[in-house]
């Protein structure tokens, strides 16, 4: 095994739980290492191709590390398979070079569910151990500093902030927002204007959005948009303070007899896997939650013989994805006027449009008491022709080729356009949605891998179809010709949160307040697997937030020796 220097702190993980804490680490003097499992690509590498993100150098490859997923068939059984879906990006800056940037907060309510709406029944729901206003400072420090685009506007779920309105003006928006505006104020809603993780001017050596339509699914050419890479990590370079290790596949966290993290094995994938150990002062894990987890699980010592932070069955424990479900409005240009098709032909911009009115539910058909609900966003697809002509090749059970064929396609791409909008509500905790070792299922390194159990709760499907039903009845007013939404079960492939879930309670949390391991006092864990729960929006923002809070916290920590 080759020895690699010591760091005061090491970071594995690169994304936007990591990028806080090796930028705040860094600017503070102290020697920061960041294992990265994947290389390190910049704006030049994102080019404006509708397969580049779907190329395998971004990602995580399926025949050397996979997951197994169970997901419920409706009748008490389980079905099994390996999956790689829950690979978002194997890169520096992880899944936040490919995220579409919908930087909403979460609200007072979602810090303590069970005060605010009570126990559900087969949920674990817990409340927060900190609460909205110890979180905000650190919402609006990401708006400044990670570059956050939007307009603040009153409406009845408004939480409290401590800024007017965001540092930069919203981005450009397509002509649909001003339908979609004029149609919500006839349904007395509250249209808002979205804010997007995405930057509307220059800022601190990165540009502007350049309004490209390749921007969801796709690394940013311009590094307008805020991954941790383009934001926080190349500035920590930058001091001198901060070196980032790639391809570095991570796979254990080695204790002491007094139970603290001594050091870390990596294999050096540049080096034939050969394993390297690092040693630090503080450890922080941030490798995207299932990961996280798994990570924890397979560490096992003498004073963690089930694994890190799990001396009381916890890790894994409390995984939630996104609930809701998603819809579509499709416009038939030739039933248009000129004009209106013309603007709706635009591309470009983005339709930078939500709505939550529907934060919370006050609706005797659907409960007796108020009950969380969730958002709306109005968004255009990713570019993507070439699936979406894959798509149109069939005619109900007929193959299309030929003149029919294109026809259909031309139809398709000049004579109609369609608009998406997307649910996001609670995914509720509970005891079948989990991250477990496979005993079975062995990487390419030999090591076992994630299992992810994702179990839900009929009370998501419940919220769920309450919203997608009101976005469908928004597509309608807006004049669309097609309307259609459905809800969805399945885990989503990304925004998965929990497994390491914070609290005061050692019994049933993994983490204190602080995001340390109860009992592993010199390891963090700063992903989006600290949160009890998702909220009713995309988690990104938070985790970002947070992460900066807990910088705070090590930063305080070191300093006092």
């Amino acid at each position: 095994m080759k020895q690699s220097r010591k760091f005061d702190i090491c970071i594995i993980g690169s994304g936007v739980g990591a990028g806080p804490i090796a930028f705040e680490l860094a600017k503070a003097g102290y020697k920061v290492g960041v294992l990265e499992k994947g290389r390190w690509f910049k704006e030049a590498d994102f080019f404006k191709d509708e397969q580049l993100g779907r190329h395998s150098v971004f990602r995580s490859q399926f025949k050397d590390e996979r997951h197994t997923l169970e997901e419920p068939n409706g009748d008490g059984s389980w079905s099994s398979d390996t999956t790689s879906q829950f690979w978002g990006g194997n890169i520096v800056g992880g899944a936040s070079n490919f995220m579409s940037a919908y930087f909403h907060r979460l609200k007072p309510q979602d810090f303590r569910l069970v005060s605010e709406y009570g126990k559900i029944e087969g949920a674990n729901n817990v409340d927060w151990p900190i609460s909205y206003d110890e979180l905000e400072p650190y919402y609006t420090k990401v708006e400044q500093l990670v570059g956050v685009s939007g307009k603040v506007v009153e409406h009845p779920h408004l939480e409290p902030r401590s800024t007017k309105d965001f540092p930069f003006p919203p981005t450009a928006e397509h002509p649909v927002s001003q339908r979609f505006d004029t149609a919500c104020k006839g349904l007395k809603l509250h249209p808002l204007p979205m804010a997007r993780g995405i930057l509307s001017q220059p800022f601190n050596g990165r540009l502007s959005c350049e309004y490209s339509g390749y921007c969801g699914s796709y690394g940013c050419h311009s590094g307008a948009k805020a991954s941790s890479r383009a934001a926080l990590l190349d500035t920590a370079i930058k001091t001198g303070n901060c070196e980032i290790v790639t391809q570095a596949k991570v796979y254990r966290l080695n204790t002491d007899d007094s139970g603290k993290v001594s050091s870390v094995d990596y294999f050096d994938l540049t080096d034939n896997a050969k394993s390297v150990r690092v040693t630090a002062n503080i450890f922080v894990v941030a490798c995207y939650a299932i990961e996280s987890s798994r990570l924890l699980l397979s560490s096992q010592g003498k004073k963690h013989p089930d694994g890190i932070g799990n001396n009381h069955g916890q890790v894994g424990k409390n995984l939630h994805c996104c609930a809701g479900g998603t819809g579509h409005g499709v416009f038939e240009l030739d039933k248009l006027k000129a004009f209106e098709a013309k603007q709706l032909k635009t591309r470009g911009p983005f339709f930078n449009r939500a709505l939550q009115d529907w934060y919370e539910i006050d609706d005797k058909s659907v409960s007796d008491k108020p009950i969380k609900g969730g958002t709306l966003d109005f968004v255009f697809d990713p570019p993507s022709p070439t699936s979406e002509v894959s798509g149109l090749k069939w005619q109900g059970e007929n193959l299309l080729w030929g003149t029919p064929l294109k026809q259909k396609i031309k139809s398709h791409f000049t004579q109609s356009k369609d608009f998406k909008f997307e649910v996001f509500c609670d995914w509720l905790t509970n005891d079948e949605c989990y991250v477990s070792l496979d005993p079975d299922e062995k990487d390419r390194w030999g090591q076992s891998v994630a299992k992810v159990r994702a179990g839900f709760h009929p009370h998501d499907e419940k919220v769920a179809q309450y919203l997608v039903d009101r976005g469908v009845e928004v597509m309608k007013a807006m004049g669309a010709h097609e309307v259609w939404g459905n809800v969805f079960t399945q885990p989503t492939s990304n925004l998965v949160a929990g497994g390491c879930r914070f609290g005061d309670d050692p019994t049933t949390s993994v983490l204190d307040r602080s995001c340390r391991v109860h009992d592993c006092d010199n390891l963090y864990v700063t992903d989006g697997s600290f949160m009890p729960n998702g909220g009713s929006v995309t988690p990104t923002f938070t985790i970002y937030a947070n992460a900066f809070r807990v910088a705070d916290s090590i930063v305080e920590r070191l300093a006092k020796g």
